[in-house]
């Protein structure tokens, strides 16, 4: 069964920058497109970045661009989302997923809590 496992949340300053990692199994990693997304209470789920199976192309909402940054390495079946100069507005549940995006279950993701 897919599984996927975020971590690397925690509590930032307005300005500081975390680190989150999804660990993947469950799946060949490798061929496969990934995606984050975050939920902030009484929020729509929202996209935050994707990038292709095999890393070389991503893109990354309006709202993120220039701060963060998706990457992936294929031998460790990771994810990661590099966060920084953090606003009020990052505070959210991020996810991580696999394509094809509409189907399969969620996990319990990693809060990200950004104080201003």
């Amino acid at each position: 069964q897919v599984q996927l496992v975020e971590s690397g949340g925690g509590l930032v300053q307005a300005g500081g920058s975390l680190r989150l990692s999804c660990a993947a199994s469950g799946f060949t990693f490798s061929r496969y497109d990934m995606a984050w997304y975050r939920q902030a209470p009484g929020k729509e789920r929202e996209f935050v970045a994707d990038i292709t199976w095999s890393g070389g192309q991503s893109t990354h909402a309006d709202s993120v661009k220039g701060r963060f940054t998706i990457s992936r390495d294929n031998a460790k079946n990771t994810v990661y989302l590099q966060m920084n100069s953090l606003k009020p507005e990052d505070t959210a549940i991020y996810y991580c997923r696999k394509a094809p995006y509409a189907l399969g279950v969620w996990g319990q993701g990693t809060q990200v809590t950004v104080s201003s």
